[in-house]
């Protein structure tokens, strides 16, 4: 594996700037009364759609920390064909993935409806902000080639 400069500590302000828009999202979350559960799953789900191993082993263990059952998180790719989750960890997961995977054809009126039957405007908003936060913290991650063994 080739070396690769930590981005995170060869720019840390930007780096900073960034933990900073995280900490501002999760607030967000937290005052749209989405679940800190439903958070970190959705950390977790940006992450394996991206194939970031780093912040997925971070992510994962936050869950369990904070008392997420290990079965949703097994089944969190396949999670529309389990009764596991609620309506409303159902639409942000949905625009979850459809914010992660915006190049496959952007975040759609369906995808988007789908979230505003469940989700508030707030709510909405807050799922947008992690999920985007997310992606740029899979994009440091992977760039920099994190290590991540034992």
């Amino acid at each position: 594996m080739t070396n690769r400069v930590n981005i995170s500590q060869q720019h840390p302000a930007t780096y900073q700037a960034l933990i900073a828009v995280s900490m501002e999202a999760e607030k967000a979350a937290t005052a749209a009364g989405l679940d800190p559960l439903l958070v970190e799953l959705l950390r977790i789900r940006t992450s394996q759609i991206n194939g970031c191993a780093f912040c997925l082993r971070m992510h994962t263990r936050d869950a369990l920390k904070k008392g997420e059952n290990p079965d949703r998180i097994a089944v969190l790719p396949a999670w529309a064909e389990t009764s596991y989750f609620s309506d409303t960890d159902r639409a942000a997961l949905r625009l979850a993935e459809a914010i992660t995977l915006v190049p496959d054809g952007h975040v759609s009126d369906d995808n988007y409806q789908a979230a505003a039957t469940a989700l508030t405007a707030d709510q909405i908003s807050a799922v947008a902000w992690i999920t985007t936060v997310m992606n740029a913290f899979n994009r440091v991650a992977i760039t920099s080639r994190y290590p991540v063994g034992n």
